[in-house]
């Protein structure tokens, strides 16, 4: 169940090692010919909102995708032993991923690379490429060889209780087997992200993760059939698929990067400064990451005590909160770092805090409606994507009250995606780890205190306290940092924003209800009419509603909806 990152938010500030993506470096490019010309003029700088378009696009693709495998896993597979065995199996190459490769890695290797794009040329740029990808298939190498043969040892730190079930524990380290190469085709794939957005490449690198959800589906509808006739069950077929999903996901970028001017060569220097430079950049990242790791480690072993399907129902749960995060998150990040690096180098630190602020609220808007939708319609969403063949209607409910507490955090999440490569952006790497480390012991604490009365959802209401409590840190830092205060007015526009989203929800309620008294829910199509009825309801009148309540935002939005009509037109 990959999440599909886009790249990560890299180092920057005014010290050439830590350039970062800005519309000026592109700008340079067309005027020296350092970058083909080959770039649209689509990649020319444009406003935060227009900017994240092509990513939100993209990552929408991804993400849809994303709902239908575990569409796939819901009908074939349901919510409990098997389903149980393969998100701990496959969290343990991801673990590593988060810290070695599409967290870590990015973060160092994008600005390294730019610099010597800027200052030594191509040639210096892709051999960097080389001597990373070729450091990596030695070193992830080893790692995946150590996981594969360590397999048991790793099931066991993150589920122990699974020990207690023998055919549990065994299939799980006999996927964890299969999947072991996955960290390093990821690892691959994050490089080769890295490079095509230094050209101004967003589209494909975003779209990317599609190739690992497709691999994922074909495999659940087709492979699983036919599984027991090698001996094996038909979850094993969801490994096989995320494996070779996983070396698609890096394989779809060659042509890409390709087109300009990327070349394959055997290059491996340990001792090369600009390597080295990496590792040094990756060390904070690490850090950070680290305790993030920890932290998912705690929750799979106190879910793993509740028996079958608590992990499953927290995890079809997140991947439904994930959607609204992947696609407007992420997106308006994304845009964003390009804008505040461009102030950080001018150190124009009104600008930074005004652009910054504006991207806080363009996510408001985008993130407070779908937490709303996601709370008042959760029975419905889950029943109508997941509950058909072995998903059943007891999984249904459980994994709708997980929903409601992972949908509170929707505006934390990318909120905390935005702010922490503002900080990058200024040349601090260690605010953003102290928080994390910080907000990780936290939610521990938090864990403890809710899990006796919540049981596992306790996990989920902890995850969201804690974002929240993440946000909070990193917000406040920032202001004392930037030494400009959040103003008054910011906690108003958020206040507005509410209050148009509760409308919001309200109006698409009534909506719902109208439906049903019309057309009862007797079926999946009903229940998808009545609810499409809704949705698009709420879509509707949001940013009427927003624009009401005097949010500038909405007119940006509604200025980029007009633009992207009259283009389809």
């Amino acid at each position: 169940m990959t999440r599909s990152i886009p790249t990560l938010p890299s180092p920057a500030s005014s010290h050439p090692s830590r350039a970062a993506i800005s519309p000026s470096f592109i700008d340079r490019s067309f005027e020296t010919g350092s970058i083909d010309a080959t770039m649209s003029q689509e990649q020319r700088p444009r406003s935060v909102a227009g900017a994240a378009t092509s990513v939100s696009t993209a990552t929408m693709v991804s993400r849809v995708l994303g709902v239908m495998r575990e569409m796939v896993m819901a009908r074939y597979f349901g919510a409990g032993l098997f389903t149980d065995a393969f998100n701990i199996a496959y969290r343990i190459p991801n673990l590593l991923r988060d810290l070695f490769a599409e967290g870590a890695l990015s973060a160092a290797f994008v600005p390294t690379f730019i610099r010597l794009l800027t200052q030594e040329g191509k040639e210096a740029a892709w051999r960097l490429a080389n001597l990373v990808m070729n450091a990596l298939a030695v070193v992830l190498g080893g790692v995946t060889l150590v996981i594969y043969f360590g397999a048991k040892g790793f099931v066991y730190l993150l589920a122990a209780d699974f020990a207690r079930q023998p055919a549990k524990f065994a299939i799980t380290v006999e996927m964890t087997r299969i999947m072991s190469p996955f960290l390093l085709f990821v690892a691959l794939a994050a490089v080769a992200m890295g490079m095509l957005n230094a050209f101004g490449s967003f589209f494909v690198p975003a779209v990317s993760p599609s190739v690992f959800n497709v691999a994922s589906i074909l495999a659940g509808i087709f492979l699983s059939p036919v599984m027991p006739r090698f001996g094996l069950d038909p979850i094993v077929s969801m490994a096989v698929g995320a494996t070779v999903g996983g070396a698609g996901q890096f394989l779809a970028q060659l042509p890409t990067a390709y087109r300009f001017g990327y070349r394959y060569r055997f290059v491996l220097d340990l001792g090369d400064p600009a390597l080295r430079r990496i590792g040094r950049l990756m060390l904070p990242a690490i850090i950070g990451l680290s305790a993030t790791q920890i932290n998912i480690t705690v929750d799979n072993q106190l879910a793993a005590r509740y028996g079958d399907g608590p992990i499953s129902w927290l995890n079809y749960a997140f991947r439904l909160m994930q959607l609204p995060i992947g696609i407007f998150g992420v997106a308006v990040a994304t845009a964003t770092l390009a804008s505040v690096s461009r102030h950080a180098a001018s150190n124009d630190i009104e600008k930074l805090r005004a652009t910054v602020a504006s991207s806080l609220r363009l996510a408001a808007c985008l993130t407070f409606p779908a937490t709303v939708g996601l709370v008042v319609f959760r029975r419905e969403i889950v029943r109508l994507l997941y509950q058909r063949g072995s998903f059943r209607a007891a999984d249904t409910l459980e994994t709708a009250g997980v929903l409601m507490f992972y949908a509170v955090a929707l505006f934390a999440y990318s909120a905390v995606k935005i702010l922490v490569p503002t900080f990058y952006a200024l040349g601090d790497t260690r605010t953003p780890v102290r928080t994390s480390v910080a907000t990780v012991l936290a939610k521990i604490a938090i864990n403890f205190a809710l899990i006796a009365p919540l049981q596992f959802r306790g996990l989920a209401l902890a995850t969201a306290v804690a974002s929240w409590l993440n946000f909070a840190l990193l917000a406040r830092a920032l202001g004392r940092k930037t030494a400009v205060p959040w103003r008054w007015t910011d906690l108003t526009a958020y206040l507005r924003i509410a209050g148009a989203s509760a409308v919001m929800g309200a109006l698409s309620y009534a909506v719902f209800r109208a439906a049903q008294a019309v057309l009862p829910v007797r079926g999946t199509a009903s229940l998808a009419l009545d609810l499409g009825a809704a949705i698009l309801c709420g879509a509707g009148v949001t940013l009427p509603l927003l624009r009401l309540a005097r949010v500038s935002e909405a007119n940006e939005l509604i200025a980029l909806l007009l633009r992207l009509a009259r283009r389809g037109a």
